[in-house]
């Protein structure tokens, strides 16, 4: 059996200033390795504000090489704590061409590789489908010294297919860096249930693929509503929950949080011993799933 293994989750504020905001990452980092966390994950585009609520092409030049180099110092401080980093950037492929994108670093300070978010949304305030440019990488699993780990963004927390076929591939663990939160005209009357839906899907992902899920979001106000930007107010909830869908802890919506939690394997392989979804599952009757609508 597998050994246990300790994540931790960075539930932060940001500000426009990436150079403050890698900074304080790398501080948050260093708490929850001295609290015992062997994969430490970052919310959603860390290293600024949630830029997506406008369409602007000035804000083009955030992106960054990944490998890069931010990546070059999460890498030599993984390697100086020991610790595996899951850490979500603006990535520039090339002029014209930019990814949402996790990157991973082993614990040696190497570059595992990184994940492309494969699921592009575009709503009012999250206007994701001006900036990125769909995932091409496929739902991608990472093997650090501590255990495999899946990893999915944001807007692909809503799609079982990627977090099945993520759990598929033998991730122990599903990392769902995350930039949600509240339209401030919706809140009052919308606001408790869509954060119900939003902690019953990862849930659901838990107990459907007997795996360790661990949503990690942002925190804080972000807008500017004398230049017509009414903002998001990112309602927080970073979580993990078990392969049966318990949650083992969770953050606030008002402030910053380190969640430090130990992952125990057996708990999937005693749950799917119980609930074995994936031994039932009908393979052979599954191709309509490929079609974009089946009614006609």
């Amino acid at each position: 059996m597998a050994d246990k293994f300790t994540i931790g989750l960075l539930q932060m504020k940001c500000t426009a200033n990436a150079e403050e905001n890698l900074t304080h990452a790398i501080a948050h980092i260093r708490e929850a390795a001295k609290r015992g966390a062997q994969i430490i994950s970052t919310h959603e585009l860390f290293r600024g504000e949630y830029f997506c609520r406008t369409e602007n092409t000035a804000l083009f030049d955030l992106a960054e090489a990944v490998p890069g180099g931010t990546t070059e110092r999460l890498g030599q401080l993984a390697k100086e704590l020991n610790v595996a980093l899951v850490a979500s950037l603006f990535e520039r492929r090339a002029a014209g061409i930019y990814h949402n994108t996790v990157a991973v670093l082993d614990a040696d300070g190497s570059f595992l590789g990184k994940y492309r978010k494969m699921h592009i949304p575009d709503d009012p305030l999250y206007y994701e489908k001006f900036y990125f440019t769909p995932g091409d990488l496929g739902f991608r699993n990472f093997d650090t010294r501590f255990a495999r780990i899946g990893v999915q963004i944001c807007w692909d927390q809503w799609y079982p297919e990627g977090s099945r076929i993520t759990a598929l591939g033998g991730a122990q663990v599903i990392f769902y860096p995350t930039s949600i939160g509240w339209h401030p005209a919706e809140k009052a009357e919308f606001g408790a249930a869509q954060l119900e839906a939003w902690c019953t899907m990862h849930r659901a992902h838990a107990i459907a693929n007997g795996v360790y899920v661990a949503p990690v979001n942002r925190v804080g106000y972000e807008g500017n509503p004398q230049k017509g930007d009414p903002g998001l107010e990112f309602w927080g909830h970073s979580f993990v929950a078990d392969p049966f869908g318990t949650v083992l802890s969770e953050a606030g919506d008002g402030k910053e949080e380190v969640l430090v939690v130990e992952c125990d394997p057996a708990k999937s392989e005693d749950t799917r011993r119980n609930w074995p979804f994936l031994r039932d599952r009908r393979i052979d009757a599954y191709q309509p799933i490929q079609q974009r609508w089946i009614g006609e």
